[in-house]
């Protein structure tokens, strides 16, 4: 089996405050823009694909139009003690601040305008300590 294309979407109430989160602390660019469903992509060459879907829609089955529990979402960044700065100016909900994981990332944990829980990390070594 091989895939084309592999997109994670995520359910929100508030489809702009999502958007501009995810546009303004990880630099996505928006490809579509409609009031059930927005295409966010990667900064950059890679064809990465993000998408948020109003959590009302008919398309969400109604047994998954709650809250999100029990996942979360990890972006991995270049900097992400630069990311942090970003999401510290913007207000957001940190979960944990930056710190050194013993699998070789540095991660910190926020929470995005429709509940989900998102790690952004980068990896980190020894040297780095």
């Amino acid at each position: 089996m091989s895939f084309s294309r592999i997109l994670t979407n995520i359910c929100a109430d508030d489809l702009a405050a999502c958007r501009d989160f995810y546009v303004q602390l990880l630099g996505f660019v928006v490809k579509y823009d409609s009031d059930w469903y927005v295409q966010l992509g990667a900064p950059g060459p890679l064809e990465l694909e993000f998408g948020i879907i109003k959590r009302t829609h008919d398309l969400v089955p109604k047994a998954y139009q709650t809250a999100p529990t029990g996942m979360y979402v990890t972006f991995v960044v270049l900097d992400v003690d630069e990311v942090y700065k970003k999401a510290q100016e913007m207000g957001v909900t940190v979960i944990q601040e930056p710190r050194n994981e013993f699998y070789g990332q540095r991660r910190f944990l926020v929470i995005d305008p429709a509940g989900c829980l998102i790690d952004v990390c980068s990896p980190w070594s020894e040297q780095e300590k």
